[in-house]
C-alpha cells in the first residue's frame, strides 16, 4: 500500500504545480497585455472598468484554483486510486 500512497503523492503534487505555474502564467500573461495596452486606453473611465475587469479574473481564477487544490488534497487517495487502477489496467491489456 506504501507504493500507492507514493503515486498517489506524486500525481497529486505534479497536478498541485502544474495548477499553480498556469495561474502564473495567467498573472503574467494579463499583466503583460494590460501594460501593454494601457497607452492606447484614451478613456480614463475605460481604464477603470478594464483593471477592475482584469482584478476580478485574477482573483477569480486563483480562488478556485485554490479551491480545487484543496480538495484534490482532500480527496486524492479517491480520485488519484481511480486513476492509477486505470492506468494499470491499460498497461496489462496493453502489455
Amino acid at each position: 500500500m506504501s507504493d500507492l500512497n507514493q503515486r498517489i503523492e506524486a500525481m497529486y503534487q505534479g497536478d498541485k504545480r502544474g495548477a499553480w505555474l498556469l495561474v502564473a502564467l495567467l498573472w503574467i500573461v494579463i499583466l503583460f497585455v494590460l501594460f501593454m495596452s494601457w497607452p492606447y486606453i484614451p478613456d480614463n473611465g475605460v481604464r477603470i472598468v478594464v483593471l477592475i475587469a482584469a482584478a476580478a479574473v485574477l482573483i477569480f481564477n486563483t480562488a478556485s484554483i485554490a479551491a480545487m487544490v484543496k480538495n484534490y488534497e482532500e480527496d486524492k487517495a479517491f480520485i488519484y486510486g481511480l486513476d492509477i487502477k486505470n492506468l494499470d489496467e491499460a498497461r496489462k491489456m496493453k502489455g
